[in-house]
């Protein structure tokens, strides 16, 4: 009985050898990776500007009450210029008292009123006229100006073909260098990156935008940098980035 029962173990193990050096779905077909950018830029349709009222008085009401009163004034010529009130919220509200030395809280100063809130704009044209009229109502402070799109899916789903294009496109020159062609994709990945950027104006000086590199670029209506009094409304830039591999076939 032992003598019968070492053939059949010594071939299992045998198998098992030979299995192990193999991985289990190893593709060894020739191939080739790329990435594929695009950029579609687009002209805003929406806006939100973002301002900011300061007061202080060494007496609390009364610092509240010089808040409240350029805040209806700054609304009220916000509104003269179009502007729904459903599109004017509140964003942000403190009372603080503040000192001269405020780790031994001596050397009273006053209380101070911050309130902050936010306009929500379609007519990128009235930024200019909208941000004067706020200003000259008392408001201290424009935080920033943010331009953004409407239509994003849409947009987004541009920039995704486009860069799904200038992958393959980039597949074909290379392969082609090589003496080679390119088949069908293997494998399609979405690299994550952030879908979508937008230039902003602020008022702190500080404008925000990401460096990139690109395959493509689309614009989509108006010119590259269109100029509303002072500020400068640019466009908003949506960017796909994927990575495809194609099977690499010998035109020999």
């Amino acid at each position: 009985m032992k003598a019968i029962l070492i053939g059949p173990l010594l071939a299992g193990l045998c198998v098992v050898s030979v299995t192990a050096q193999q991985p289990l779905g190893y593709d060894d077909r020739p191939k080739i990776n790329v990435n594929g950018e695009a950029v579609v830029n687009v002209v805003p349709d929406k806006i939100l500007i973002n301002f900011g009222i300061e007061t202080s008085d060494a007496d609390i009401t009364i610092a509240k009450k010089k808040n409240n009163e350029i805040l209806k004034r700054a609304v009220a010529s916000i509104q003269d210029c179009g502007v729904a009130e459903k599109d004017i919220q509140t964003d942000y509200l403190s009372i603080e008292p503040r000192y001269e030395s405020d780790w031994k809280q001596k050397g009273f100063i006053g209380y101070f009123v911050r309130n902050t809130f936010v306009v929500t704009l379609t007519k990128p044209e009235k930024v200019e006229e909208l941000v004067t009229r706020a200003l000259g109502a008392g408001v201290n402070y424009v935080h920033g100006i943010d331009f953004q799109t409407t239509e994003f899916k849409k947009y987004r789903e541009q920039a995704r073909e486009l860069a799904l294009n200038a992958a393959k496109e980039k597949a074909e020159k290379m392969a082609a260098v090589l003496g080679q062609s390119i088949g069908a994709p293997l494998q399609i990945n979405d690299n994550g990156s952030p879908w979508w950027y937008y230039s902003s104006w602020s008022g702190w000086g500080y404008s925000r935008s990401q460096g990139m590199s690109q395959n493509a670029v689309q614009d989509v209506g108006g010119s590259a940098a269109e100029i509303s009094g002072g500020v400068a409304l640019g466009k908003i830039s949506i960017r796909a980035n994927v990575s495809v591999t194609f099977q690499l076939k010998s035109t020999q």
